[in-house]
């Protein structure tokens, strides 16, 4: 037989009210309470019963996570940060992906797919756009996650695409890289003003060179269907066979970034000496790349939590009736080997 609320109850040495605060994320709890709560219901291997739990308070105590492809990197890393988060609030997550298909993603904020059984949605969209906007206003809380949407009528918790990217094309420039190259734009979406990372990152290269001085040479600027390691190889490859002068690399995320390197090593091109790699996401892997890969850290264990916590405010006890919100976190640059610097890591 599976342990009980009793059994955590008494592990944690507190009243039974108390277990069931914490599990239902009351607010008015001791976080010193709440951390020894949690750290029993590990201890004894408590396993709330999300039907009774829902049919008696209206809530399930579990929230979605609905992200493009687990296979990427990226969201498999935003997704374990979601799970870390929310399990420390005492909530369990359902993970689906849409595979980026449109059809998908509005059946995800419908609900459709799982009735009843989530109390709120954390929904990063891509193929979505600002004129679905009012797909989002749903019966249950959601907060958005990327850049496909703003001001929508849930909170939204994103990235500073842009200055983040100039800083990273700054970060080259101060280097004394002039011809740097950037992987991963997409340059019908910014003729058609389509908000998207690509586009977000793409005009934050332009800023930094233009503050510089530099011109842009569309030459340099190489666009990528997938931001996939095959893909940035290709259009590294592509510089190369085009004989096309370039000292530096900025890959609108790592995995592009990942096969440039891949692509520069295989071909003899010595890296950070001849072409400077700096990346997007700073994603586990790039930490153990050979070189190690200089990225950008656009804060995504804060973007994680922030996102968890806004979802549990509009759902808890109180129910949050704020006007919805836009959170940015900060970012950083992670200097390493592939341009020029030590591994802080």
């Amino acid at each position: 037989m599976g342990s009980t609320i009793r059994d955590v109850a008494s592990a944690a040495g507190v009243s039974l009210k108390t277990v069931s605060n914490v599990l239902h994320d009351h607010p008015h709890v001791r976080p010193s309470t709440r951390e020894r709560v949690l750290q029993a219901i590990d201890d004894v291997g408590y396993r709330p019963n999300l039907s009774a739990r829902g049919l008696r308070s209206g809530r399930t105590g579990v929230i979605g996570l609905a992200v493009p492809a687990l296979r990427e990197n990226y969201f498999a890393e935003l997704a374990d940060a979601v799970i870390r988060s929310a399990a420390q609030r005492g909530v369990s997550v359902l993970v689906e992906q849409t595979g980026g298909d449109r059809e998908a993603e509005l059946l995800a904020v419908a609900g459709t797919s799982r009735p009843h059984f989530i109390d709120g949605l954390l929904f990063n969209p891509i193929s979505l756009g600002q004129s679905d906007a009012s797909t989002l206003d749903t019966n249950i809380p959601v907060v958005l996650l990327g850049e496909r949407i703003f001001d929508g009528p849930t909170d939204h918790v994103t990235m500073h695409n842009v200055s983040s990217a100039r800083a990273a094309v700054e970060h080259l420039i101060g280097i004394g890289r002039r011809r740097i190259a950037v992987v991963g734009a997409d340059p019908d979406a910014e003729r058609a003003g389509d908000l998207s990372s690509a586009t977000l990152r793409s005009r934050g290269y332009r800023q930094a060179l233009e503050n510089a001085g530099l011109s842009v040479d569309p030459q340099l600027v190489r666009p990528a269907e997938h931001w996939s390691r095959a893909a940035g190889a290709a259009a590294t490859r592509a510089l190369l066979d085009e004989r096309i002068a370039f000292d530096a690399v900025f890959a609108l995320n790592d995995t592009l970034g990942l096969g440039a390197i891949r692509t520069l090593g295989a071909s003899g091109v010595s890296i950070p000496q001849d072409v400077a790699v700096i990346g997007f996401d700073n994603i586990e892997e790039s930490q153990y790349s050979t070189p190690s890969m200089t990225t950008v850290d656009a804060g995504r264990e804060q973007i994680a939590d922030q996102a968890v916590a806004l979802l549990l405010d509009r759902i808890g006890p109180s129910r949050s009736t704020a006007p919805p919100q836009t959170v940015k976190p900060e970012f950083r640059i992670v200097p390493r080997e592939s341009t020029g610097f030590s591994a802080p890591d």
